[in-house]
């Protein structure tokens, strides 16, 4: 009887369902087509760039020696300033130096004492020798002895020649026109000796600044052909029309001046397998300093009539690149494509596309081969925009 009654039960549980459910083909609709965005690929020339990292340094580095020793007495300039070609820097104590000099000039006037005296002789011997009064070897004597005193004088003259030039040191003056940094040594310290101070400063010249960077031997050979080897065979139509080279700085902007290769090693370091370069750009308003850290961006070849694509738009599948594209009819189709060089924010596809494709930048991970889909193309061409901003 219970076996009865739950069999009864079940069948009306069925027939309940199936009136509310109706049949299989009753009330069903086709799945919406998904909005998708879009780009059309076009084909264009694309320049490439290569990235060089590397330290600032100014067109003259020059350290401030104290060539002689002795006490700072003054320091005649503004740490971190400008200064001019000529202005004194510092004064070295020149109490020691005038001593000197004064104790060599002395040696001069005793020196040209021993001359006249020399020469008074040999006039007075000559005559005698040539009438026989005096003997040859007198008025060989005579003439040694006038040599040797005018040698003595020649000596003395240096002497104070060189007294005079360590007298100049204590007076230490700007070598070039150019930025000068923090004084390693302050009026009142003993200079010129180790281990005191005797690189008392370094004043440097940074406008142009240059940009010391060494490149990989690979990236040599991407850039021989275009930035270096022209410049060091010193072609005409070369330095007229240098290659451009682009510097960012450790914030990620773009220096406002361009600059050109200035210098360039012999050989590929052995050792570290790179090979350096220095590059200089212009520096008005010195608004780069020497020893920043920089990038530079320089250009080695432009690959023509390529497509490009958005980076966003690839799906990377086991080691294989695909994009979604949409067909005549609205539908997805899944496209291998090879891939070539990468720029910025665009990639470079080297087989796989022809142009004039119509392929999905967002809404990627929705679609899926054969879906229908309803293209709406971005406010702006995507791979154009970013070729613009790279």
């Amino acid at each position: 009887m219970a076996t009865r009654t739950f069999g009864a039960i079940v069948m009306l549980l069925l027939a309940f369902l199936l009136s509310a459910c109706g049949s299989p083909d009753q009330g069903t609709t086709a799945m919406p087509a998904l909005p998708v965005g879009v780009v059309t690929i076009e084909r264009q020339d694309v320049p490439l760039e290569i990235e060089m990292v590397g330290t600032t340094l100014g067109a003259q580095d020059v350290p401030i020696r104290a060539r002689v020793e002795g006490f700072l007495e003054s320091m005649n300039f503004d740490e971190g300033r400008f200064v001019e070609k000529g202005d004194l820097l510092y004064t070295i104590d020149p109490q020691p130096f005038r001593a000197r000099l004064v104790a060599a000039q002395s040696e001069l006037a005793a020196a040209k004492t021993g001359l006249a005296k020399a020469a008074s002789d040999l006039a007075r011997i000559r005559p005698l020798a040539e009438m026989d009064a005096v003997s040859q070897q007198d008025l060989d004597g005579a003439v040694a002895q006038e040599a040797a005193a005018r040698a003595m004088v020649r000596a003395a003259e240096a002497g104070v020649d060189l007294a005079e030039i360590d007298l100049s040191y204590t007076r230490i003056k700007a070598p070039i026109t150019g930025l000068i940094g923090i004084t390693k040594a302050r009026p009142g310290e003993f200079v010129g000796r180790e281990p005191n101070p005797v690189v008392l400063n370094t004043l440097s010249d940074i406008n142009p600044i240059r940009v010391r960077f060494a490149i990989s031997e690979r990236e040599f050979i991407s850039l021989a052909r275009t930035v270096l080897n022209e410049e060091q065979q010193g072609r005409e139509e070369f330095n007229e029309n240098p290659v451009e080279l682009t510097l960012l700085l450790a914030d990620g902007s773009e220096h406002p001046f361009t600059g050109r290769v200035v210098a360039v090693a012999q050989a590929i370091d052995p050792e570290t397998g790179t090979y350096t370069i220095e590059a200089a750009f212009d520096n008005t308003g010195g608004g780069v300093l020497p020893g920043q850290f920089a990038r530079v961006r320089a250009p080695y070849q432009t690959v023509r009539d390529v497509a490009v694509v958005p980076r966003r738009a690839l799906v990377e599948l086991q080691g294989r690149f695909q994009v979604f594209v949409v067909d005549a009819d609205q539908k997805i189709e899944i496209r291998d494509v090879v891939l070539g060089p990468v720029k910025g924010n665009i990639q470079i596809v080297e087989s796989g596309l022809d142009g004039g494709e119509m392929i999905v930048v967002e809404g990627i991970q929705k679609v899926r081969a054969g879906m229908a889909v309803i293209p709406q193309p971005l406010a702006e061409d995507v791979p154009a925009q970013v070729l613009q901003e790279t």
